[in-house]
């Protein structure tokens, strides 16, 4: 079953997630938990998961040892996840993907492109195809935001 909108489209998600305390199968492409960072040159594609409470501080340690950074959003209210993508993007320049796991929410993953998301993981209850049609809803923003840098009254022509 399709679980993942990657770049607009929908995928079958090949990434195992390790959970804390738990080692990684055989897979291919494991996401490891930042605690076990050294991880990472274990597997030939890895990448590390975070849960919104990371510091960030540890961020940065991230930047030139992994393509693919997924942060966990553990109930659909805890926002915290959005300002380190932000940071990721913004600050940190990071532009390898960024990928929205835990309890992501239909109504959500517009605004978290806005911010440098650019895949979501979805539970197998969610509906990829009405994910992928959320990301369309908005034809376009007035404010500035990680994937349009420039205010609607500055594009204007």
């Amino acid at each position: 079953m399709p679980n993942l909108i990657k770049n607009n489209n929908i995928e079958v998600d090949a990434w195992e997630l390790v959970q804390e305390g738990e080692s990684a199968s055989q897979a291919n492409q494991v996401l490891f938990p930042i605690t076990q960072l050294n991880a990472l040159s274990s597997v030939k594609d890895s990448g590390v998961w975070l849960d919104s409470d990371t510091q960030i501080e540890q961020l940065a340690e991230l930047i030139g040892k992994t393509e693919l950074i997924a942060i966990n959003f553990p109930k659909f209210a805890d926002g915290r996840g959005y300002s380190l993508a932000r940071i990721l993007r913004d600050q940190l320049k990071f532009d390898g993907e960024i990928r929205a796991v835990g309890d992501v929410l239909l109504d959500q993953v517009f605004y978290m492109s806005r911010v440098g998301f650019d895949a979501y993981s979805l539970r197998d209850d969610k509906d990829a195809q009405k994910v992928q049609a959320m990301l369309a809803t908005f034809s376009d923003s007035y404010q500035i935001s990680v994937d349009k840098p420039v205010p609607l009254f500055r594009r204007r022509g």
